[in-house]
């Protein structure tokens, strides 16, 4: 395994019996975060709402963007639909693949072929985008692997609450870009992923976007956080 692996390295031990593992997840917006592992692994009956949602809300044959540890491509596979598990950690498509999952790519988004009719993109799945120009880059190449009729299911986040003041007021260094993009970085043991961009995008500019590259929008649920669900069609 590389050694810029970190969740790879986390789902494998986790597997193995390393119940209490956790990754590290820094980043420039805010205090370092912790991901235990064990919610990479979670059952349909323990996922909020707005991902079981989600998952009812797929047809025909679907495309599970960022897969992880394979627990929403699991629950799609109960439910009797056609789909196929993407990620780019090679120790997460392996640890999918012990799980039961059928079908499992190991890959770059952007290298990816075929023709599906859902494209799912859970726990905030659409930051893969990074920046605005590569949403920009994401949705055209999404459109190539939809059929037509075809959905993005995706969740995001508004993060402008993250930059508020105690009195409420909003404090944003225009000069820096649009403020829902990103530098994370993870860490596991001694594997870390290196600093990268992911993008958190509100509702409105996403509607934008879409509309821009031939899609319908739809908001199909709302978080307490900012987060929500969101629905790309094509005709």
């Amino acid at each position: 395994m590389n050694n810029n692996d970190p969740i790879g390295l986390a789902v494998s031990e986790y597997l193995a019996g390393e119940k209490k593992a956790e990754i590290t997840v820094e980043s420039n917006l805010a205090e370092d975060d912790f991901i235990p592992v064990q919610y990479l692994f979670r059952a349909f009956s323990e996922m909020p709402e707005m991902e079981q949602i989600a998952l009812q809300t797929s047809k025909g044959k679907v495309l599970d963007i960022g897969a992880g540890a394979g627990c929403h491509a699991l629950a799609l596979q109960k439910l009797g639909y056609e789909v196929t598990a993407l990620d780019i950690s090679q120790g997460a498509a392996a640890v999918m693949q012990k799980q039961g999952v059928k079908h499992v790519l190991h890959q770059d988004i952007f290298d990816v072929t075929g023709k599906y009719d859902t494209l799912l993109l859970l726990m905030n799945g659409i930051g893969i985008a990074g920046t605005l120009d590569g949403l920009d880059r994401f949705l055209q190449h999404a459109k190539t692997l939809l059929n037509p009729g075809g959905q993005i299911l995706l969740e995001s986040s508004d993060i402008l609450y993250m930059y508020e003041d105690e009195d409420g007021s909003v404090l944003l260094d225009l000069n820096a870009g649009y403020y829902g993009e990103v530098k994370y970085n993870m860490k596991y043991k001694e594997q870390e992923s290196g600093w990268f961009d992911w993008l958190f995008i509100d509702p409105a500019i996403l509607e934008d976007y879409a509309t821009k590259h031939g899609y319908t929008f739809e908001v199909m649920y709302e978080g307490d956080m900012g987060n929500y669900l969101a629905k790309l069609s094509l005709p």
